[in-house]
């Protein structure tokens, strides 16, 4: 796919792959064989009838390529942008055998930007109105007569189960503690990765379905489960708030000024437009040595959004080789591309500071690789008399998020695990009667697409329950 150029990129925070063309749509699309059995579909944890809506974009059928995903995933702009196809259904491409897997991720993003973006001619556009014809979705009603369900969080598995249950003809409002919805969609990845507006227009294409969206409400504050099944009349609640505790080292000097979590970094960035400050009323760190403390993704949106604020230098410190990232090889990529340095098998074990308050470098040991630890990858072994300080004024930790614990805390009854997350049967039950719980506070911190399959998951439950089925 065509993409900024990286010197060029790394200064702005436009997105950096600039989509297929459609005859490019369709030549990719057009590589699929159309497997009797395809293991694709497998790979997705919503299950996108893939070949199916290849065969459609390969005949430029677009709009209607667009509407055979929605018939399982609400997202498809989303998940074409972030979800790590090279893991799930891209894998289970035959052709990945010997060759390139079909690039399903991209073709699912070019045909969901075609639509977003109007279509060419009226042939699609026909197309288009005759599906959304087809598809009849029942009006999301909120009278009396009609079951109500609370969704707690506008984040991925949210915002699906919402889509789900509002099909299904219940009366949905999504309750979300920001001033936006989106979740971590709005506040966690980067908009050079996914942009806003993006997110915006399928919001606003459930609240078109009829779903209300409450803002700056916090469940466990504003209303309790209890009050929402009690006085607020809600026949049943989803639990969906995602894991946004932030997780630190627990090493000396952490209350220095200068050091930072990674989902308050973003957050202010992403959420509250930091990057255009003083446009915007939030301002954010600008440092000029930056050091990013971890290998996941999130790692990789904070070091890239540390460079296109102006920062000098920013590096990646990672306690494991480059073999053991847990980044997805793409976001590895760019960041090398845009300037990003990585130290492997490089562990902090403090902030040194300045004199002043602020930090000014990093204590660090060398490690090695030793023995598998219960993750199955190699654990990181300090090397004796190995430490080295590693100048820096600011330092972004990627560590890792946990369970916010307001939400459990006031829900009596709610069974927990030791780390504080939300315990569920297969069907995303949990302890409490007509409450279901998917997505990061129920895994950990994971990918969009498999909170997304924990909330349609939990909308088929609630609605079996709810309807005797």
């Amino acid at each position: 796919m065509p993409e900024q150029p990286a010197a060029v990129r790394a200064k702005n925070f436009l997105e950096v792959p600039l989509g297929y063309s459609p005859d490019d749509a369709v030549a990719e699309a057009s590589r699929c064989i159309q497997c009797k059995k395809p293991g694709c579909v497998e790979g997705c944890p919503v299950n996108v009838k893939i070949p199916e809506f290849l065969k459609l974009l390969r005949e430029r059928n677009f709009a209607a390529a667009e509407q055979k995903i929605k018939e399982t995933s609400s997202l498809p702009a989303v998940c074409g942008r972030v979800c790590p196809q090279e893991t799930q259904c891209e894998a289970r491409c035959i052709l990945g055998k010997k060759s390139e897997p079909v690039a399903v991720g991209r073709c699912e993003r070019f045909v969901a930007d075609f639509v977003r973006n109007g279509c060419e001619n009226t042939e699609t556009q026909s197309i288009l109105e005759t599906k959304k014809t087809e598809l009849k979705y029942p009006p999301c009603l909120h009278t009396a007569a009609v079951k109500k369900v609370a969704v707690i969080g506008a984040g991925p598995a949210g915002l699906t189960a919402a889509g789900d249950l509002a099909s299904l003809g219940y009366g949905v409002t999504v309750f979300e503690a920001f001033h936006k919805p989106g979740g971590v969609l709005m506040y966690g990845i980067p908009e050079f990765r996914l942009p806003k507006a993006i997110v915006e227009y399928e919001v606003n294409k459930l609240a078109e379905r009829g779903v209300k969206i409450e803002l700056n409400q916090v469940i466990g504050k504003t209303f309790t489960i209890d009050e929402l099944l009690g006085e607020e009349n809600f026949a049943a609640v989803f639990i969906s708030v995602g894991a946004g505790l932030p997780m630190f080292l627990n090493i000396p000097g952490e209350d220095l000024g200068g050091v930072y979590a990674a989902n308050e970094f973003l957050t202010r960035s992403n959420l509250m437009k930091a990057y255009q400050f003083p446009e915007t009323d939030t301002p954010i760190a600008r440092g000029k040595n930056v050091c990013v403390i971890g290998g996941g993704n999130v790692a990789m949106d904070a070091a890239r959004t540390a460079l296109r604020l102006g920062s000098g230098t920013v590096k990646i410190i990672y306690r494991r080789s480059r073999e053991e990232l847990p980044a997805r090889s793409e976001e590895v990529h760019h960041a090398e591309e845009e300037g990003v340095r990585f130290l492997f098998l490089t562990n902090p074990s403090a902030y040194l500071d300045d004199g002043h308050g602020r930090v000014r470098a990093l204590l660090c040991d060398k490690m090695q690789l030793g023995e598998p630890d219960e993750s199955g990858r190699r654990r990181p072994v300090m090397v004796q008399d190995s430490a080295f300080e590693l100048e820096t004024d600011c330092v972004i930790v990627a560590a890792g998020a946990l369970a916010n614990p307001l939400l459990p805390q006031s829900t009596p009854g709610l069974e927990l695990t030791k780390r504080g997350y939300i315990v569920t049967d297969e069907h995303g039950r949990t302890s409490r009667a007509n409450v279901w719980a998917g997505g990061d506070i129920v895994t950990g911190s994971a990918t969009v697409i498999l909170a997304m399959g924990a909330g349609k998951m939990a909308a088929n439950d609630i609605h079996g329950v709810l309807s005797g089925k």
